[in-house]
């Protein structure tokens, strides 16, 4: 994911990575930095990115974005039931899949941006 992506995709977008192996250290990466985007692998074992991601739906009440990884278009259902944001298909396209993070990330700028202008409340975190 990081070779398709890259760490700077666009001028105005520069990517910090952090890597973890399964549920309960991604929900502590969430917890303790500030996660913008999280990439998930559907195919992961034991836990898949699909299960992953529909639990942190249900878990965390500020989740950052989500993108998960299929290896099949047909399941592409899976990622609307996991409540991802975007699906993304193997074999990673570096262009698609780059445009894909930057749209999602710039998306997720102008939520927080439109929360915080509104007084809300919202902290948000920040942009990647």
């Amino acid at each position: 994911m990081r070779t398709a992506i890259g760490e700077s995709p666009t001028e105005d977008v520069v990517i910090e990575y952090v890597s973890t192996g399964d549920y309960d250290e991604a929900v502590h990466l969430i917890d303790t930095y500030e996660i913008d985007l999280v990439l998930l692998d559907g195919e992961s074992q034991p836990a898949g990115g699909l299960g992953i991601a529909r639990q942190l739906r249900d878990e965390i009440d500020d989740v950052p974005t989500i993108a998960v990884v299929l290896a099949r278009p047909a399941d592409r259902w899976l990622g609307a039931w996991s409540r991802a944001d975007a699906t993304l298909m193997h074999p990673l396209d570096p262009i698609r899949t780059a445009e894909t993070v930057v749209d999602l990330l710039r998306q997720r700028r102008a939520v927080q941006t439109a929360e915080s202008s509104h007084g809300t409340g919202a902290t948000g975190r920040g942009a990647a």
